[in-house]
């Protein structure tokens, strides 16, 4: 182990156990942690956590952890005396971390759809230079045929399989340019958050962001005969 409240983060400390990093972070958030800009599942057992240039790396075991030991985490990192952080390191390595199921393997772009990729790749750099300044990275595309109720799907940074926007073939097929071109860039809104620090999510911020470049802000969508998702 080495060193190098809004409202939306004390709803979340009142819920269930967090499943990402960036839900873990929001906890973290609301019992006093600072500086930190993201939040970075690992399963190495020889770092347990670490701290550097504002990122968390922490071992996955800790998502359920009790608040005692995310207390820890918080006074580990920004400890103000050595007393104070040796203390937590002793909470931190007595909890008794457990490997979770290892998560499902990632869906891949069939081969028939790597023009509808094709397309997405063309209309995400177009995106990106009329409606962010060319500011955002180019990051990998997929289409899903397993998608049916959502109709694209934002994948963070902070994911084990890394960073990714997801569109709905289904969508795709079925539903006008304008509508696809909407989903693609309200998941565009969310990968602006991801790199700008931001937690990535349809709060405030995403709904100012969303308005400003154009795109529907909000999570649900209605379409032609039913009411479906964007991540």
């Amino acid at each position: 182990m080495r060193r190098s409240r809004d409202p939306d983060q004390l709803e979340l400390l009142a819920t269930g156990t967090p499943r990402t990093g960036d839900e873990l972070l929001a906890r973290l958030r609301a019992l006093g942690l600072r500086a930190v800009h993201r939040c970075t599942l690992t399963r190495n057992r020889r770092v347990m956590v670490t701290i550097a240039r504002g990122e968390l790396r922490l071992h996955e075991g800790y998502l359920q952890a009790p608040e005692a030991v995310w207390r820890a985490i918080v006074t580990f990192a920004q400890g103000r005396t050595r007393a104070q952080r040796a203390a937590a390191r002793r909470v931190l390595l007595a909890h008794p971390v457990t490997d979770t199921p290892a998560p499902p393997r990632r869906e891949r772009t069939h081969p028939d759809d790597e023009p509808l990729v094709a397309r997405l790749r063309l209309w995400h750099a177009q995106l990106n230079a009329e409606r962010f300044g060319g500011t955002l990275r180019t990051i990998p595309l997929r289409v899903s045929r397993r998608m049916r109720s959502r109709l694209g799907h934002y994948v963070p940074s902070t994911s084990a399989e890394g960073v990714e926007i997801v569109i709905s073939r289904r969508h795709l097929r079925r539903d006008p340019v304008a509508d696809v071109l909407d989903t693609l860039l309200h998941e565009m809104v969310h990968q602006w958050q991801d790199e700008t620090g931001l937690p990535v999510d349809h709060g405030a911020a995403f709904r100012r962001k969303a308005r400003e470049v154009g795109a529907t802000p909000a999570a649900k969508r209605v379409l032609p005969g039913v009411q479906r998702l964007a991540g």
